[in-house]
């Protein structure tokens, strides 16, 4: 598989990334364990280096998988993981802290469950608007010093906040939802990264599913399901934005391909220092989806998706409002 380098710093991934965090959380029950450890190895085996978790997911669970699954190819991969939260007393409710010896404490403590000496990509997950990104930037520096961190990340963080966190310790990579559906940044965080060069990670390439062509208005989500509050997959919502769906068909049966593969391979083709993370359960979208990077688009193919696009315009918000404060800060 070809590769990619994110940020100045040099870290080389495979072109494609895999989402580990439907494995355990967020899309319904978690798929299980033995078959979630094929699947990640199986991603391995066909070229994938970049793998993405988190201690929020399950939380704690998503972490501990990744950490056994990829513990006999630690040498062969990239472990990305997150921290910024601390959780309620039911063990789920999501807090924001990102202090500087919280940061120190669960460093450790994902490091144990990853079963690794060092995280190769440690992104702060949401920004903390009750601790200066100085303080967090200084204190990841500080654990790349130690040889526990190789790269610092951020994760739906806004452009001004990029900035100053650089300034501290220089940024390997952003990660934040972009696709066909979700296109905001664009207007200030691409060309951020570019001018500071940083590398951009886009989680959701499918638009969590719908880009695939899977899910219509009809669709029923199981009840612990992430999707059911999310504006954008409403009924009304869905059936309003099948018309993106039905666009990427026509443009996919004219390559010869899927719609999984238009929409990532068009986010592919955005900027030479995108990686992608696509998540899947299930073996035969993983090699659907690695196979978006044998998609060539040309620039003329590039031209006629944007015009097309511009055409639709997609409905419902992409976060309900209690989530949506917490991005782009």
């Amino acid at each position: 598989m070809q590769k990619r380098t994110l940020g100045k710093n040099g870290l080389e991934v495979s072109v494609l990334g895999f989402g580990c965090m439907g494995l355990s959380y967020g899309y319904g029950p978690a798929t299980d364990k033995k078959e979630s450890i094929a699947l990640i190895r199986a991603a391995v085996e066909r070229g994938v280096t970049f793998f993405d978790t988190a201690e929020v997911y399950g939380p704690f669970t998503n972490e501990e998988l990744v950490g056994e699954a990829l513990a006999p190819l630690r040498d062969q991969v990239v472990v990305a993981t997150k921290f910024g939260f601390t959780f309620g007393d039911d063990g789920k409710q999501q807090i924001l802290n990102s202090r500087p010896e919280h940061i120190r404490k669960v460093a450790e403590e994902s490091l144990k469950r990853l079963k690794t000496d060092v995280i190769d990509l440690y992104y702060q997950h949401r920004v903390d608007p009750e601790v200066p990104i100085e303080d967090v930037a200084g204190t990841v520096r500080d654990l790349i010093r130690e040889g526990k961190v190789r790269h610092f990340g951020l994760s739906e963080a806004g452009a001004e906040t990029i900035r100053r966190a650089h300034q501290v310790q220089p940024l390997t990579a952003l990660q934040s939802e972009y696709s066909l559906w979700w296109r905001e940044p664009e207007k200030d965080i691409l060309p951020t990264l570019e001018e500071l060069g940083i590398g951009f990670v886009p989680f959701s390439p499918l638009g969590k599913g719908f880009l695939a062509g899977a899910i219509n208005e009809d669709t029923t989500f199981s009840e612990n399901d992430f999707r059911n509050i999310v504006p954008r997959f409403s009924p009304e919502a869905r059936k309003a934005n099948q018309a993106l769906v039905d666009l990427l068909g026509e443009i996919a049966a004219s390559k010869q391909v899927t719609r999984a593969q238009i929409a990532i391979a068009w986010i592919i083709a955005q900027k030479p220092w995108i990686v992608p993370i696509p998540g899947t359960t299930k073996l035969h979208r993983l090699e659907e989806n690695l196979g978006a990077a044998k998609v060539k688009l040309e620039q003329e193919d590039l031209d006629n998706i944007e015009s097309a696009v511009a055409r639709i315009e997609v409905v419902g918000d992409r976060y309900p409002a209690h989530l949506q404060k917490r991005v782009g800060r």
